[in-house]
Parts: structure tokens; sequence; C-alpha cells
């Protein structure tokens, strides 16, 4: 039987300006068939995760260290599917495989481009599309949070922000999470288990910080930026570790809140170390993240925080903007239909 076109999500135009919704700017079409070559796959997508970085990569330059997405040509991003003609030994039809070559319903892979999703580890293969590998690093190997440690998270109902609130609290740390809306706070505390949450839509930051860690935070995981570092900062205590992921307030909220005041005497004297780092990661870092994450998973330390949605790639589109405009919590899959 000969192979079907099927669709992809396409870039229309480079964003220019951060009030663009990501989805006036993608088009779902129709792909040419194409048939996998020697060594090569073709897998039938059935989740696709959708993350906030993709809207940075929407613009013709970013300053996130990954290629853009490129006009008229499909976007790319983690998806999981199901192989179903193969001309690669190693992964015969019906593997379920983790890849980048997302936002398709059909993705041709090639050697090294499709990971084996293994067998009765979670409940379902979407558990692998979780942000857990910044998660971990920021929290493990940047901030070197442990027990002991009282740790502030911004964006803790996120995708990155609600992995690196469980690990701290996994590592032993008291953990403060800061989300909009009192939905997302009690979240936070009765579903993730978190010490307590600020609601940064209601609460005033400094009242909130000064009750819940009156002898300072020691830890600050950052994906947010703006106002809530600047009010992390004026609570740190002496040499608190400020690890930082991101800056949404500015990707999100135009102009530059998302670029916060640094108070260099403040900084200076609370000794506080301020550490940015790459969200693009090495082999080993994954491999750290996906070993802790199983252990954890299996003994009930931490949880998949997530919204799956059902429907097509016109659902990933338009779940592309529900999250950047904060309507979801967690990391954000969708169910592809068959």
């Amino acid at each position: 039987m000969p192979v079907q076109g099927s669709s992809a999500v396409v870039l229309r135009a480079h964003r220019t300006d951060l009030a663009q919704p990501p989805s006036s700017l993608l088009e779902v079409v129709e792909q040419p068939p194409q048939e996998p070559a020697a060594g090569q796959v073709r897998v039938r997508n059935l989740f696709q995760q959708v993350i906030a970085a993709n809207g940075d990569l929407m613009f013709e330059t970013s300053q996130i260290p990954v290629p853009v997405f490129r006009v008229g040509e499909p976007l790319y991003g983690t998806a999981i599917g199901r192989v179903v003609e193969s001309r690669a030994d190693d992964l015969p039809v019906g593997t379920v495989v983790l890849h980048m070559s997302g936002w398709r319903e059909e993705s041709i892979l090639g050697p090294g481009e499709a990971f084996p999703v293994p067998d009765g580890v979670f409940p379902g293969p979407e558990y692998l599309l979780n942000q857990g590998v910044p998660a971990y690093h920021g929290i493990v190997d940047v901030a070197a949070v442990g027990a002991g440690d009282v740790v502030l998270v911004s964006g803790a109902a996120g995708g990155v922000g609600s992995m690196a609130a469980q690990i701290a609290k996994a590592r032993g740390a008291s953990v403060i999470g800061i989300a909009g809306g009192p939905e997302k706070a009690r979240y936070l505390v009765d579903e993730l288990g978190l010490d307590a949450a600020i609601d940064h839509h209601d609460d005033d930051l400094d009242d909130r910080l000064a009750e819940l860690a009156p002898d300072g935070i020691t830890a600050f995981f950052d994906t947010i930026g703006g106002p809530q570092f600047e009010a992390a900062l004026r609570h740190a205590a002496s040499g608190a570790r400020f690890a930082l992921a991101g800056a949404l307030a500015g990707q999100v909220g135009g102009g530059d809140g998302g670029h916060p005041r640094l108070d260099i005497m403040t900084a200076l004297a609370h000794e506080v170390r301020i550490l940015p780092f790459s969200t693009r990661h090495t082999p080993d870092q994954i491999q750290a993240w996906n070993t802790h994450y199983a252990q954890w998973y299996a003994e009930g330390r931490i949880r998949f925080a997530h919204t799956l949605l059902e429907g097509t790639l016109q659902r990933a589109v338009t779940a592309q903007d529900e999250l950047l405009a904060g309507v979801h919590r967690g990391n954000v899959v969708v169910r592809l239909a068959e």
C-alpha cells in the first residue's frame, strides 16, 4: 500500500512582537509522502510536548542556545511515536520511541534520532515528555540543593518549575513555590507537596517571604525574572545560590519585565552567587535525570505534574497560546488522535 501524506505544523512568518499569539503564525499543512531509507524508520506520533520556549524560537533570533524555527518549515520538538515502517534492524515495527522531530503526524528518523521508551517504568510513555533535565541540572549541579536548604522556586506550577520544586523536596530541602492564582498555589502544596506557596497575583512577595523564610532563602531556582528575582535577592541568606533558568516575565509580558534590576550592594552584602545556566544539556546530565526520575517516581517522591490534552496538531497549536497565557499548569502534552 503506498504511503499517504501527513500533516505538519509550519511557521508561516517570524514572530516580531511578544503580543502576537503563536497560533497566528502557525499553520497545519499537508506534507508529501515520505518513506524511510536504509537505517531509517517512519514513526506515527502519539504525544506532542508543548513548551514555553517555542514562543522565543519563533522569532528570527533568540538567546536560547538552540536553533530558531525556520519560516516555511515544520517546527521541531520532543514527541513520542510508534514505529509503523522500519528499515532499521534495532527498531522493529511497533516500537514506541522518543524523538525531537515532533509537530508532525509522522516523522522520518535516522540512526541516533529515535530512543526506545522503556516498558513498565511509568504509567504511560507521555511521562517521559517532562522538562526535568534543566530542573535537575539547576537544582542539583548548579544550586547544589540539599537537606537543610530553604529553596524558593519561581514559576513553580510550570513545566520546569514544578519539577525543580519536587527535586528540591526529594533532596531534603524546604521548598516555597511562587505561582499565579490561588488554585495554582493550592496545587503546589496539596498535590506537589511543597511546604508553602505564594500567589504573586494577590500576595505581597516581601511580606510572604519574611513570614515563610525569616532567616532568608538559601537557594533560588528562577524561570521568571523580573520582580520575583528582585524580591528573592532582598530575602537571600548569606551565601545563597541563585540558579537562573529563564526570564518568562520578559518572554511573555513584553518590555523589560524579565530583566530584573540587580541590586549589586545587596548581592555583595549577602555574598549571593548568581548562577545562570544553559538549557542545552549533555548526555550525562540527561542520564542522571532519567535515573533519578525513575527512582523517585517509584518511591512516590515525585510526580509528573502535567496537563494532558486530546486532539490533533491543531490542538497543539492552540495549546501553545494557552501555555503562554498561563492557562495550564505543569508540563503540557497533547495526545494526538491516531
